[in-house]
């Protein structure tokens, strides 16, 4: 091992920390909960320290092969920041959520082990390395969807790895190319083969990261994934492991694909319809965590947005840079906030449907605070993290408006933009109008301390980040971009934004009155209905046939897919049997004479144990396979050459 081994050491201590765990769980599961969060606070401090090493690099030889290589820089030091602290504070808000829930072991072996991969896939300097732990992530992870054991967490455990491990496949298949043609998997290389014909390799590469960033249409893992994980899950699975996949999303397009139009169009199309369906989805939805769900999807549109405007606009793609950088830290930290409120509502009530938790709540300070935060932050309101990534991206688009001479097409993004910021706006004043104004639902029972004072002082710390990046842009916020826009090659000359003048709340005010019309003119009114008695409920209206998953995935993963497969399996074994079975039939009367050695008188035969050629062969289906492999060795040998 070469290099600063601090950076080896900030992936193993939570993978190790996770085993420990483990078995100290086998003992005393009080013991295992605080030693999980000692681990998390303990990785958390060492990533601070860790601040010395940035520019450094460790390699670690004879380890798959390639060996594992890291780095840390600007980018990747925020990151870590960013993932140790959700970690830790979701670790801890974990003690209580999941105090009357059964395989807790196991849920902290998993979600530790989780932790070391997801810093190691930032934390990794080649793409080999990134894939090494991004599939380690992936795996791990699946256990934090599965959880629970219901039948619902089942299916979306199904439907989570089917997606991670095709990714995965499709992905690693893209590197070997890659490899094959640039000879590096080095992501700092990566520019130097810009603008060659690198298409194919990349766009498989992108399969596996855009399906773990839940872009369309590999989006389907996640609403279900949300819904059914534990909250504090949920809130790591929406705000840090769909990064992981912008993570490697952010490597391409500012690496093989840097300042390459067509690959931000690529990008921008798929960015536009994930913006759309995700806030159109979480406006129709009744469910809580399904909401929130949808709303990552549509926000993780937002930033790809911003990832396709740095490659439009070239050299000139400083807001562009910026506004991505802001934007993913704003959403982790309001995803946070938001699903750990989501957390709070479940451990009280057990319910997630809006018409079974409506006015949940009623004087409940800590949660109003923090509900506010993280509702007025996802809106992109002034003074609030989340209205300067927006506005910095909205800027982005603006400009790519008057420099680009298919100007048509960017304003109708803006719109697009504008519009779906709107619908953020829409069902974030549904749910705050379900939990503190509507008339409390009859059926739902509380418990007497609707949180304990730690778990409060968790979410109320989470809440308060928010707020200081909003009220601080120049200092903070802008000091902190700028830090990290190294990674994306960024220019070295950054754009001053004035973020209070008009220009810049322009786009802030325009989506929010879009919201509040949407929501008082569609929402009130079709969305949530009122009965007889005076009370409200709230209809689920999306029609379940248009799930894609239901409608197209599920089909064609386990029905077209492996009837191909069948079919081309029995074609390869018939065309290849054919030919031998005709040898076989005519010489089948073909005597092979067994020759035997009597130490008496030397050689002989005997006809008795002769055998003809059919009574060698081995059994049929042993000749099937025989065969199928043979035809299948011809058909690879063709494709290869």
């Amino acid at each position: 091992m070469t290099g600063n081994f601090l950076l080896l050491i900030l992936a193993l201590i939570p993978l190790l920390g996770g085993l420990i765990s483990f078995v100290i769980g086998k003992f005393s599961r009080d013991v295992r909960d605080y030693f999980a969060d000692f681990v998390c606070l303990l990785e958390f401090g060492l990533v601070i320290f860790a601040y010395e090493s940035i520019g450094y690099s460790c390699h670690v030889d004879n380890v798959c092969g390639f060996g594992l290589n890291f780095t840390l820089d600007g980018f990747r030091f925020i990151y870590c920041v960013i993932i140790s602290f959700m970690w830790s504070a979701t670790t801890i808000f974990s003690r209580e959520y999941l105090a009357h829930h059964h395989n807790r072991n196991r849920y902290y072996l998993y979600v530790l082990m989780t932790f070391g991969s997801i810093m190691g896939v930032f934390l990794s300097a080649d793409l080999y390395t990134t894939f090494v732990f991004f599939e380690m992530m992936s795996l791990f992870s699946y256990v934090m969807v599965a959880q629970d054991e219901t039948p619902e967490a089942a299916r979306a455990a199904q439907t989570y790895l089917a997606i991670a491990i095709i990714g995965g496949l499709v992905t690693l298949t893209g590197l070997i190319l890659l490899y094959a043609k640039t000879g590096t998997f080095e992501i700092a290389k990566l520019s130097e083969f810009a603008n060659q014909d690198l298409y194919l390799p990349g766009a498989l590469i992108f399969v596996g990261f855009a399906a773990k960033a839940a872009i369309f249409p590999a989006h389907i893992w996640l609403p279900t994934a949300h819904t059914s994980a534990p909250a504090p899950s949920s809130a790591l699975l929406s705000g840090l492991l769909t990064k992981s996949g912008l993570f490697g999303i952010l490597v391409l397009s500012s690496g093989i694909f840097l300042h390459d139009s067509t690959w931000g169009m690529l990008l921008l199309i798929l960015a536009l319809i994930t913006m759309v369906l995700g806030a159109v989805l979480a406006v129709f939805s009744v469910n809580i965590k399904r909401t929130l769900a949808c709303s990552s999807m549509s926000q993780l549109g937002f930033i790809l947005t911003g990832i396709s405007m740095q490659c439009f606009l070239g050299h000139e793609n400083d807001l562009a840079i910026r506004g991505t950088i802001l934007y993913m830290i704003g959403h982790s930290l309001i995803k946070l906030v938001l699903f750990l409120c989501a957390g709070v509502v479940h451990m009280n009530t057990h319910k997630l449907n809006l018409n079974d938790i409506r006015g949940f709540g009623k004087g409940k300070f800590v949660f109003l605070f923090a509900f506010v935060m993280g509702g007025l932050g996802l809106m992109g309101a002034p003074l609030l993290n989340g209205y300067l990534g927006k506005t910095l991206i909205h800027e982005a688009i603006v400009e790519q408006i008057h420099l680009s001479d298919a100007k048509y097409l960017f304003q109708i993004t803006e719109w697009l933009f504008l519009i779906s910021g709107g619908l953020t706006t829409a069902y974030v004043l549904k749910l705050f109008y379900v939990l503190f104004i509507a008339e409390k639902s009859p059926d739902m029972h509380e418990k007497a301390r609707y949180i304990s004072p730690v778990n409060a002082i968790v979410l109320g710390i989470s809440a308060l980040t928010l707020p200081v990046f909003g009220f601080m842009p120049y200092s903070i916020a802008d000091k902190i971009s700028v830090f990290g826009a190294g990674f994306m090659n960024a220019p070295e000359h950054h754009h001053f934004i004035n973020y209070f003048s008009f220009e810049s709340l322009e786009g802030a005010i325009i989506s929010i009155t879009i919201g509040v019309l949407v929501y008082f003119l569609i929402v009130r009114k079709f969305l949530i209905r009122k009965t007889r008695d005076g009370s409200i409920y709230l209809p689920d209206l999306w029609n379940p046939k248009l799930n894609i998953e239901n409608l197209f995935f599920r089909p064609l993963l386990g029905t077209i897919l492996p009837f191909i497969g069948s079919l081309f399996a029995k074609l390869v074994d018939l065309f290849t049997a054919s030919p031998v079975s005709y040898i076989l039939e005519h010489a089948a009367k073909i005597k092979f004479i067994r020759y035997y050695e009597n130490p008496d008188f030397g050689f002989y035969h005997d006809e008795s144990q002769s055998e003809t050629l059919s009574s060698l062969l081995p059994s049929s289906l042993a000749y099937c396979l025989m065969t199928f492999a043979f035809g299948f060795l011809i058909v690879l040998a063709f494709l290869l050459m």
